[in-house]
Order: structure tokens, then C-alpha cells, then sequence
């Protein structure tokens, strides 16, 4: 009995030392801490961190001016590959010739006036736009659309782009004979009547050269192949290059 009783009173007073030991430590820890804490706070407070450390600069590099290609799936490339689009093509042209242009393919396969003037805004508030080729019009011919409506879509767009103070060379499409005579007319006039009123540069027919030539022509008669987009490009690029030599 008094064996086990001493047993018992040794016990205890080794595990008093130990948690004595251990709460010394940790109250040690805990003090250590909170000094370093206070004396990081003092440095800064006092203006002793290190002011010799190079500051990080935000990223200034400038964008490159961008020509926004605006259209639908004569813009987009339609049936060809990206490298073979007319965007791209004019890109390269661009490179070849020493000027410092970003081409952006904002062209949407299907997209009417009215389709264009709805993403305008965001097409157009891209940063560093400075040049915008406007090429619609022809879903609206294709789908019969009232000339006049798509008069107005055009000249809004135009007048989205004339506020961002950005250049803009109007392509224009022809009607064929089978729309009738008066539709003919008036859709072959809008595209050089919206380049007088806003005095933009102007390509009467944006598939000079390519329309009704079998071998520039996709299968479908009425998208470009590879061969007939570089003749597109050509068109393209005899109307922007004034524009871009005045800026």
C-alpha cells in the first residue's frame, strides 16, 4: 500500500514538471513572437524597412495602333483557314511593307447591319483602335432588307467610329439586276452616299475582280477561295494605304 502510494506521488510530480516545462516553453514561444511583431511594427512605424529596394513599375508598353476588319463572313474567312482569312492576309501585307498595324478579324459569318450596329460599342472600344474597314451590307442585300434601314445601321456604325476619332474606309457591295431596278439603285447608291455624308474613304466594291470568276470562288458561288481573298486583300489595300500615310 504505501509502495503503490509512493508510486503514485512520484507520477504526478513528474507529469507537473513536464506540463510545467512545456507551458514555460510555450508561454516563451508566444512571448518571443508578439517582440518580433512589435519590433517589425516599430521599424515601419518609425520608417527604418528598406527604402533602397527598387520600386516594380506597372507594365507601360504602349498597344499598337489596330485596324478593326468589321464584317460578316467575308471578313470572317468563311470556308478558309485563319492564315488564308482576309484580316490575316492584310496583316502580313502590312508587316511586308514596314507598317506597324495590329489586324483584329471582327468579322462574324451570317452578321447583317443591324447585327454589326449591336456589338459596335464593344468591337470598337478596343484599345488603340485607330482605323475601322467597314464591310456590311451584304446579308442585308441578301435577305432582301430595306435599303433605307440598312442606310441607318451603317451610319450609326460610321458614327461610332468618327466619335473615337478613329478613320474608316466604307466597302461597298452591288445589288444584282434580279432585286429589281429600284432596289438595285438605291442599294448600289446607300454605300457611296454614306462615304460623301461622312467623308470616308470608300471601295465601291469590295469583290472587284472576284465576283462571277469561277476559279476565285468557293463552291458555294458566293465566298472567295484563297486566291480570290488575296485579290480582296489587294482591293482593300489600294483604298487604306492613303489612310494610313495621312496619320
Amino acid at each position: 500500500m504505501c509502495i503503490e502510494l509512493s508510486l503514485a506521488v512520484r507520477m504526478l510530480c513528474t507529469n507537473m514538471t513536464y506540463l510545467l516545462r512545456v507551458s514555460g516553453l510555450t508561454s516563451f514561444i508566444f512571448f518571443v513572437a508578439i517582440m518580433a511583431g512589435c519590433g517589425q511594427g516599430d521599424r515601419f512605424s518609425a520608417g527604418s524597412y528598406d527604402v533602397e529596394r527598387p520600386l516594380i513599375e506597372p507594365d507601360r508598353t504602349v498597344s499598337k495602333p489596330k485596324i478593326i476588319a468589321f464584317g460578316d463572313s467575308l471578313t470572317a474567312g468563311f470556308g478558309l483557314s485563319e492564315n488564308e482569312s482576309y484580316p490575316y492576309l492584310l496583316q502580313e501585307r502590312l508587316k511586308a511593307d514596314g507598317y506597324d498595324f495590329e489586324v483584329i478579324n471582327a468579322g462574324v459569318s451570317g452578321d447583317t447591319s443591324l447585327g454589326g450596329l449591336e456589338r459596335a460599342d464593344w468591337v470598337l472600344d478596343q484599345d488603340a483602335a485607330k482605323v475601322l474597314i467597314l464591310a456590311l451590307g451584304a446579308n442585308d442585300l441578301l435577305r432582301g432588307m430595306p435599303v433605307d434601314r440598312m442606310k441607318k445601321n451603317l451610319a450609326e456604325i460610321i458614327s461610332k467610329a468618327k466619335k473615337r476619332d478613329m478613320k474608316v474606309l466604307l466597302c461597298g457591295m452591288l445589288a444584282p439586276p434580279t432585286m429589281g431596278n429600284a432596289y438595285q439603285r438605291d442599294y448600289n447608291n446607300a454605300f457611296a452616299d454614306l462615304a460623301d455624308e461622312f467623308g470616308t474613304a470608300f471601295l465601291p466594291f469590295m469583290l472587284e475582280g472576284v465576283a462571277m470568276e469561277k476559279e476565285l470562288n468557293q463552291a458555294d458561288g458566293i465566298h472567295p477561295n484563297a486566291e480570290g481573298t488575296r485579290q480582296m486583300v489587294e482591293n482593300i489595300y489600294k483604298e487604306l494605304k492613303p489612310i494610313l500615310e495621312s496619320r
